[in-house]
């Protein structure tokens, strides 16, 4: 029997257990649904394309079409004669209600839908209390998880046979090249000399902007260019030599199998607070307050004043990634220093990164404004001079995104107001005051009349 590997979160061959389920009962069509609705010019987008363009590389068969999935999907079925549509399940909000509306359409066509592992190593939902309840903290959440059975990654199909029908044309990607690893040969490369050479020193040296010490996977994480399942297998298979940064690593893969739980069972959270704890909070509102919209497009350009967060922006700008520590920096500084909330950092966030995990950067984005489960409390605001000097201490993260800044020695690049000169002409000054606007957001969350 002919099955349909509907590809979304999944675009590589190995650790498939999907692919492996449908080779294994007969001829399979590999499907790429490119949704119209979606922002196809986005670096998230492009990264995509990217990867479904090496994946057919790998999948001679690979079908790709262009339209609502609820029409393509049952299409393709038809032609193909299939009798069922393999898939890895889908967590979000939008891909949940897009999955239910597509089996409910081949249910109507008799065909099966079988859904098998999904982009996590632990199915969100499946890690629960003794009680049965979802997890609201972190850390019993991370000692449950690392308990959970995790299989290990199956061997690729001996031999896919395909089923021929008619695909289009993907669309051209560009000449943009790609600062992160995104094809499935990419991330492997890039996971085994991490693995090899990195690792040790990544507990150490992760929250360092100005090293290159993170794996930088989170894109190819999304785009299920490799899948975590492959990271803890290798990462397991070490136990002998754990080291500081293996538990930190396997502990930064367990915050996103954790938000990944949280959006789940909380659905509304990708957009709105999940905490009503700072539901009475005073926020400065772009579409209503001029000034708090010229501040919202300073951030965003990058031009705030303030080294540390306008090198992050533009780093996102230019490469469609930022580092873990100045997300969480430029983050504080536009909701505590500009009092602006949340989502609409988040949606820029979204819009800009080419690893744009809805559950990660939401939920990173409440953890930072205190108002998402296990947050940060609200009265810890980021410093964004001290957190630059501590973290990129020669100041060498921000010459290379600030070329205003680039004639400033080591950690001067931090604090160019104390070195006033012409090379730093055309950097702008300080929007606001940062000892002020803490105070300020510390007053207001004293007055929103709301309990903790």
């Amino acid at each position: 029997m002919t099955g349909v590997v509907w590809l979304r979160r999944d675009l590589r061959v190995r650790d498939h257990p999907a692919l492996c389920a449908a080779a294994t009962e007969g001829p399979i069509v590999p499907l790429v649904v490119l949704d119209p609705r979606l922002t196809q010019d986005s670096p998230r987008f492009q990264s995509y394309l990217h990867a479904v363009r090496a994946l057919r590389e790998d999948l001679d068969g690979l079908v790709v079409r262009v339209g609502d999935p609820r029409d393509v999907v049952p299409a393709v079925c038809a032609e193909a004669r299939a009798g069922a549509v393999h898939v890895s399940a889908e967590v979000t909000p939008y891909g949940r209600h897009r999955d239910a509306a597509v089996r409910l359409a081949l249910a109507r066509a008799g065909v099966e839908w079988i859904a098998t592992g999904s982009p996590y190593a632990v199915t969100p939902g499946r890690v629960r209390t003794r009680a049965g309840m979802p997890f609201h903290v972190f850390t019993p959440f991370a000692r449950a998880w690392r308990d959970s059975p995790v299989p290990s990654p199956p061997d690729p199909p001996a031999r896919v046979r395909y089923t021929r029908v008619v695909s289009a044309d993907l669309p051209e990607t560009g000449t943009a090249t790609h600062p992160v690893p995104v094809t499935e040969a990419q991330a492997r490369a890039r996971w085994q000399e991490f693995l090899t050479d990195e690792i040790a020193g990544y507990g150490r040296d992760r929250d360092r902007p100005d090293h290159e010490a993170t794996s930088r996977l989170s894109t190819a994480l999304k785009l299920g260019s490799i899948h975590p399942r492959t990271l803890l297998s290798d990462l397991r298979s070490r136990a002998a030599t754990r080291s500081d940064g293996v538990e930190r690593f396997i502990t930064e893969l367990a915050w996103r199998e954790f938000y990944a739980d949280v959006l789940w069972h909380h659905p509304r959270s990708a957009w709105h607070d999940l905490k009503d704890s700072l539901h009475g909070m005073q926020y400065d509102h772009p579409e209503t307050n001029p000034l708090a919209a010229q501040h919202l497009s300073a951030w965003q350009a990058g031009r705030t004043g303030y080294p540390f967060v306008d090198a992050g922006m533009r780093q996102l700008r230019a490469e469609g990634w930022m580092h873990n520590r100045v997300r969480m920096v430029t983050a504080s500084f536009l909701t505590k220093d500009l009092h602006i909330w949340w989502p609409h950092g988040a949606r820029h966030f979204l819009d800009l990164l080419r690893d744009g995990d809805l559950a990660s950067n939401s939920h990173g984005w409440q953890w930072v404004a205190g108002t998402g489960t296990d947050a940060a409390p609200y009265f810890r605001i980021f410093n964004p001079v001290t957190q630059g000097l501590r973290f990129d201490p020669d100041g060498a993260y921000v010459r290379r995104y600030v070329p205003e800044l680039a004639h400033l020695p080591g950690a001067a690049a931090h604090e160019p107001w104390k070195h006033p000169g012409p090379h730093v002409a055309g950097y702008p000054p300080r929007i606001v005051d940062h000892a002020a606007e803490r105070q300020e957001a510390l007053d207001r969350y004293a007055a929103r009349g709301a309990n903790p």
